[in-house]
C-alpha cells in the first residue's frame, strides 16, 4: 500500500520536473545529449566524469564521489520494444544480473520495486535494488529504462546505502527526470 503511494506521488513529482524552472528551484541543473537523444536533471554541485568505455556519461558528488548517475546505451534485438524484452520485474531481473551483479563478481543486487509508467507515448521502467559487496557494503540502486529508436537507455542512480534516507527524495526526482526522443 504505502509502496503504491509513494510510487504516484513520485509521477506527480516526475510530471512537474517536467517544467525546467522546477528543476533549476530543487536545487537540480539540466543535461541534454541532442545526439543520442536524452536529457536528465542532475544535483548542483555533482561534476561531469569522462569515462572510457562503458556508460555514455556519468555525473558524481563533488564531495561523495561515490554517489553517481550515468547512462548506459545497448541496442536492441530486432528493434524490440520495451515492453517486448519482458515486464518491469523481468527487466529489473535481468539488468540486475547483467548490470549491478554479474557472475563471479561477488555481488548480488535485490530487485526491491519495479513500476511502469507512460510518458508522451514512451514507456519507463523504475526499478529499485539493494546491493551487497562482498565486504560487507550496501548501495541503493534507482534506474529509468526506455527504448528509443533501436536503443534500451539505462538511467542509473547509486548512493551508498548509509546515505539513502537522507537523498531518497531528491534521487526519485533525479530519476524521474530522465526522459528519451
Amino acid at each position: 500500500m504505502w509502496k503504491r503511494i509513494t510510487l504516484i506521488l513520485l509521477l506527480v513529482l516526475s510530471f512537474s520536473l517536467s517544467n525546467p524552472g522546477v528543476a533549476n528551484a530543487a536545487g537540480l541543473r539540466s543535461f541534454i545529449d541532442s545526439d543520442d537523444g536524452y536529457q536528465f536533471a542532475y544535483p548542483n554541485g555533482w561534476l561531469q566524469v569522462k569515462v572510457g568505455d562503458g556508460p555514455d556519461v556519468v555525473f558524481h558528488d563533488l564531495i561523495e564521489v561515490s554517489e553517481n548517475v550515468s547512462v548506459v546505451i545497448s541496442p536492441v534485438p530486432s528493434g524490440k520494444t520495451l515492453a517486448e524484452l519482458g515486464t518491469p520485474t523481468e527487466v529489473g531481473y535481468k539488468l540486475g544480473k547483467v548490470a549491478l551483479a554479474p557472475v563471479n563478481s561477488g555481488r548480488t543486487a535485490e530487485l526491491i520495486n519495479a513500476a511502469q509508467r507512460e510518458v508522451n507515448g514512451k514507456i519507463y521502467y523504475f526499478l529499485e535494488y539493494e546491493v551487497k559487496f562482498p565486504n560487507g557494503q550496501k548501495r541503493h540502486n534507482i534506474s529509468s529504462v526506455a527504448v528509443s529508436r533501436g536503443k534500451l537507455f539505462t538511467f542509473n542512480a547509486s548512493v551508498p546505502e548509509r546515505r539513502w534516507k537522507k537523498l531518497q527524495r531528491m534521487i526519485d526526482e533525479v530519476v524521474s527526470s530522465f526522459t528519451v526522443y
